[in-house]
């Protein structure tokens, strides 16, 4: 394979993520982010799951009076898991973030079981 086709290849790859990524609803932006946390953190990559969870840290929404209270707890809690890893500690930073993904996973099942319509939005 010349180097040319090759270069096709993955940009064509990453024409296809990119318009996978354009086509998400929120909630499954949010799902891909924390899998992405979660693998790496499996991996052991402190910077790769440090990225993620950065990630997760910038679409907390504190303008916002109702959401601010959880915000403020996510925010602690993506921090302790950011610190963890930092030390090495990435079986207390996967549960932290494997329990929230599956807290996300309950919450948005439950409101799509309740509310039909909400999934095809």
């Amino acid at each position: 394979m010349t180097t040319n086709s090759l270069r096709s290849k993955k940009e064509q790859a990453n024409a296809y993520f990119v318009k996978e990524i354009m086509d998400s609803l929120p909630h499954e932006l949010l799902f891909r982010v924390y899998d992405f946390a979660i693998t790496h953190c499996q991996r052991h990559d402190v910077e790769k799951t440090n990225r993620a969870i950065s990630e997760l840290i910038n679409a907390l929404n504190f303008q916002d009076n109702e959401t601010r209270d959880l915000s403020t707890s996510l925010l602690q809690l993506y921090q302790f898991a950011q610190e963890q890893t930092r030390r090495g500690n990435f079986d207390m930073a996967l549960q932290v973030l494997t329990g929230l993904r599956e807290t996300w996973q309950e919450l948005f099942d439950n409101l799509f079981r309740t509310m039909p319509a909400a999934k095809a939005n």
